[in-house]
């Protein structure tokens, strides 16, 4: 059984019933973990750019797409590190603001990871 993203509202992200008021990661195996963004923050200074580190974090052998929710207002970026890692991993990476990426997860077969932002 496939995991489901509810909903998303500032601060928060429904999945499978359950309320994180945290950004997440879902893996491959479906776990939902918590997004470990100081691997962003501490290069960076925000959340809002992934790294390179955070990427290679993300990353798991075998993903095909990962789908990460920019924030309720859009504003998360790939760093160019971490864009160039992805696609040398030939992995598609769809950046779309967390309402719209939340739909996006739900939709997208096969081996998929996602990421989510649940503020800004």
């Amino acid at each position: 059984m496939a995991v489901t993203v509810e909903k998303t509202s500032f601060g928060s992200i429904t999945i499978d019933g359950k309320t994180y008021e945290h950004d997440v990661l879902i893996r491959l195996s479906e776990e939902i973990k918590k997004r470990k963004k100081k691997l962003s923050k501490r290069l960076y200074g925000t959340s809002h750019v992934l790294s390179l580190d955070e990427a290679k974090h993300i990353y798991e052998k075998g993903c095909k797409v990962i789908i990460i929710g920019s924030g309720q207002h859009d504003s998360l970026r790939l760093s160019p590190e971490a864009e160039a890692y992805f696609k040398k991993k030939d992995c598609k990476v769809i950046l779309q603001g967390t309402p719209t990426a939340i739909r996006t997860f739900n939709q997208t077969k096969g081996s998929k990871i996602g990421v989510f932002h649940v503020t800004c």
